[in-house]
């Protein structure tokens, strides 16, 4: 059995990554491994991530072994749908105490293991591992395998202590936890040569189900959706399927890539936002199950399908394109929808005033490309202030993000959409076009906008421009300190006052300094003293002329070439 360390590693070095596969076979055996820095997690950790990825299958039981703070941060973190049972929705957890962290909580996992058996009955229970019992060396694959041979229910241990890394990591790890324990543990009733496996779709507001309906016109099963709106059995047995779709490769690419492995699955990576890119996802469904033995025929009537749920789709959104053209959306979201619901928005009309790219993949970032143009303005991590000048200067008209950034838009006075998993609309599939763009139009046309824009009637200074007149006071104080710190000559004032990093905000004056006080020779150095080129690396060419310029040394050109490794934070960007 893997230890987790040696599963991480593997994680890592996932082959169908765009990155590793552009790797020399040295760099790849590194990995993608780096020390989790203090905030790495912020936007969720390992345990997070790997309970978005399994709730949603929805008839087991979901048994978080730690404190009753971890299911209390991860219970029902995300609106996806169930047709059946309900019993996911449940919290359950071993509510570890001082007790059990100075003795141990195994005893106690057993307790809940064997009352969840007794008084629920499910067909399997799902184990996560949080930070203190990993800490504390709770063995939970011994007690699960105990468990399920006492009790005849299967026990999954689900190996995600939150301080291995963040929520993308949880996700893979969680799909390892599948492909090891519950993956061809079963065999469907029957196949046929329309079985299709969904990958990384959650049903967040039930958008399956308004995909769904026109893979049943077609003849096409679901075979198992991974995992949203599933079951155990479906998903033990989805190693049958002839095909399989990817839908966020972010988070379960390495369950596609082994399932194609071991069981000889071919998948491809699509998504179900917008007209054109549900419609490709359609057809590339039934080309794979036509290569994998399904009748030709399928093809055909792909293609009819699309043809009338799209004239449906256009004439849906016809009449909101008027009032939508040209207004600017900024969106910040990450992932698969980076760039797919790009294409969705594009398609109503609406312009891109930027795209946040901060959870986004190599790959997505050149589909963003490829859909908005070399110049695309991608986003690695926009400060709320930022979005907030970037909101009240009128260069977006309208913010689509997750619910943490509403506030925002808010304070700014402008209309916010929720695009993330809080949401309680659909917007897969071609309805889910048409809703995306009626919500959108809803959310611009909202009279209250102009409401909240007049200025009251007692208050002679907004407190807006009050705020905006201490930031400029604060920002010209700033100013005027380092110029009282900074050298008086012409040369020494110029170089001091010149902004080389603009992600970190890092001077010329800074550098100089830190490489004359510390010595520096290399550019790596330099990140490392002053977080200087640790952004999004274009001033890299400068620094290396500063230190050749100090030290009278030509810096290798290797040390000027940057490689950013998928889902990594500003600090692993290394040399090549």
């Amino acid at each position: 059995m893997s230890t987790l360390a040696e599963k991480i590693q593997d994680v890592f070095n996932e082959p169908a990554c765009g990155i590793n596969q552009e790797k020399s076979e040295k760099a790849r055996k590194k990995g993608c491994t780096k020390p989790l820095q203090p905030g790495g997690a912020a936007g969720g950790c390992a345990f997070d991530g790997a309970k978005i990825a399994l709730q949603p299958i929805t008839d087991v039981a979901h048994l978080v072994h730690g404190p009753i703070a971890c299911e209390g941060h991860s219970w029902d973190n995300r609106n996806s749908g169930s047709s059946g049972s309900k019993l996911y929705r449940t919290s359950f957890t071993t509510d570890m105490g001082e007790q059990d962290v100075i003795f141990g909580g195994e005893k106690r996992l057993w307790r809940a293991i064997r009352e969840i058996v007794e008084k629920y009955n499910p067909p399997a229970i799902f184990v996560y591992q949080t930070c203190v019992p990993a800490m504390t060396g709770d063995h939970i694959e011994v007690v699960c395998k105990k468990a399920a041979e006492k009790f005849g229910t299967p026990c999954i241990p689900v190996n995600v202590p939150g301080f291995v890394g963040a929520k993308t990591l949880g996700n893979k790890l969680a799909g390892e936890a599948l492909l090891d324990y519950v993956i061809g543990t079963q065999e469907p009733e029957y196949t046929t040569p329309y079985d299709l496996n969904i990958i990384g779709e959650y049903n967040v507001a039930g958008e399956l189900w308004q995909v769904k309906p026109l893979l049943d016109e077609l003849g096409v099963r679901i075979l198992a959706c991974i995992s949203g709106d599933s079951k155990y059995k479906e998903v033990a047995s989805s190693h049958r399927a002839k095909a399989a779709m990817m839908v966020c490769s972010r988070a379960m690419i390495n369950v596609a890539r082994k399932m194609e492995e071991r069981y000889g699955i071919p998948f491809f990576e699509g998504s179900f936002y917008g007209i054109s890119d549900m419609s490709d996802s359609l057809r590339n469904i039934a080309r794979l199950l036509v290569e994998r033995g399904a009748p030709d025929d399928l093809i055909a009537r792909t293609e009819a399908v699309i043809e009338r749920e799209e004239k449906k789709a256009w004439a849906g959104i016809a009449a909101y394109r008027e009032r939508l053209q040209g207004k600017k959306v900024l969106l910040i979201t990450g992932g698969v929808k980076s760039w797919s619901v790009v294409a969705a928005l594009q398609e109503g009309g609406m312009e891109i005033a930027g795209t946040s790219v901060k959870k986004s993949t190599a790959e997505d970032k050149e589909r963003i490309k490829e859909i908005m143009g070399e110049d695309a303005h991608m986003i690695d991590d926009m400060k709320p202030r930022d979005m907030y000048k970037m909101l009240k200067d009128a260069r977006a008209d309208i913010m689509l993000s997750g619910g943490r950034s509403q506030f925002v838009a808010l304070k700014a006075k402008m209309p916010w959409l929720d695009i993330n998993q809080e949401r309680h609309y659909a917007y897969a599939g071609y309805d889910g076009m048409v809703a995306l763009v009626r919500e959108i139009d809803k959310a611009l046309s909202n009279p209250v906008w102009a409401q909240v824009r007049t200025p009251a009637p007692w208050d002679e200074v907004s407190w807006e421009e009050r705020a905006d007149k201490a930031i400029a006071e604060e920002a010209a104080a700033l100013a005027a300190n380092d110029v009282d710190a900074a050298p008086q000559d012409a040369v020494a004032v110029e170089a001091w006052t010149s902004r080389v990093c603009n992600c970190k905000e890092v001077d010329e004056a800074a550098i100089e300094e830190a490489i004359r006080a510390h010595k520096l020779l290399r550019v790596d150095d330099v990140r490392a003293h002053t977080k200087a080129g640790t952004g999004c690396g274009s001033c890299v060419p400068h620094i290396a002329a500063i230190l050749q310029r100090i030290n009278g040394v030509k810096v290798p050109a290797f040390e000027q070439t940057l490689v950013k490794e998928p889902g990594d934070d500003l600090s692993t960007i290394r040399a090549a």
